[in-house]
């Protein structure tokens, strides 16, 4: 029967990624972002919720208010191998236990791959059976231009989260195919110039680290050589500026 054939395929997971919700700062950008968050929550069978070991504050209070009470929410606590003493786990899930009801809670370490194919098997016990969504070899709906600005953007936040939290944008203004190369030109958007002297770095160097990353990903991804331009440019205001956001890809 057509059940049977399902059950008999590999589970397919389609993960909906959101950005992190932003509580202390207002403007057009977090605005954005924050419905994003919110969309993807109302379309998803089970949220899968992230928090890092040993921190659970005001603010993560004010997300567990978003989480849905239609779908199983199923809590992730990582980087639990920076925990020496094992122990203070157990108090700590049931502190963040107590604010919501969690179909279950899986302590993990992202980085070492503890308890990641516990995880996966978790969360298919939750989601319904279907005929898959997408091909058995598709990794991603996205086209190549939007990973290449992924790419950039997650080794700048990688490198300067701390310094420039959500304060700066990747646009790829030209993504070319010239035989097996692809010619890639993008730009990354802040809004002062000390952002762009801490991007840049001394002697470039930040910047050069920056683009030689994403490249290697890229060309890991694509299956391909990657020439790969980068620029820096201050944009006053991007974050507050309807246009500017719908014309760096934030809709």
């Amino acid at each position: 029967s057509a059940l049977s054939a399902i059950k008999e395929q590999q589970p397919q997971i389609v993960f909906l990624d959101t950005p992190g919700y932003q509580i202390r700062h207002g403007g057009a950008l977090n605005k954005i972002m924050n419905r994003a968050v919110t969309e993807s929550l109302d379309a998803t069978d089970a949220v899968l919720w992230l928090v890092e070991a040993m921190q659970f504050g005001a603010e993560d209070k004010q997300v567990l208010k978003l989480l849905p009470r239609s779908a199983p929410v199923i809590l992730a606590i990582n980087k639990i191998d920076r925990i020496a003493d094992k122990s203070r786990l157990l108090p700590f899930i049931e502190r963040i236990s107590q604010a919501f009801q969690f179909s279950e809670v899986m302590p993990i370490s992202a980085s070492k791959g503890t308890q990641l194919p516990k995880l996966l098997e978790v969360l298919k016990a939750h989601l319904p059976v279907s005929p898959p969504a997408f091909d058995n070899d598709a990794l991603t709906d996205r086209s190549e231009r939007f990973l290449a600005s992924e790419f950039l953007r997650e080794k700048l936040f990688r490198r300067l989260g701390e310094e420039l939290p959500y304060a700066a944008a990747v646009s790829v203004e030209s993504f070319e195919l010239k035989g097996e190369i692809r010619h890639i030109h993008a730009t990354i958007v802040v809004s002062k110039a000390s952002h762009k002297a801490i991007v840049i770095g001394k002697n470039g160097e930040k910047l050069k680290t920056i683009a030689t990353e994403a490249r290697i990903d890229m060309e890991k991804l694509f299956g391909g050589k990657v020439f790969l331009d980068v620029w820096v440019r201050v944009r006053s205001g991007w974050m507050d500026s309807a246009r500017d956001l719908k014309s760096l890809g934030y809709n």
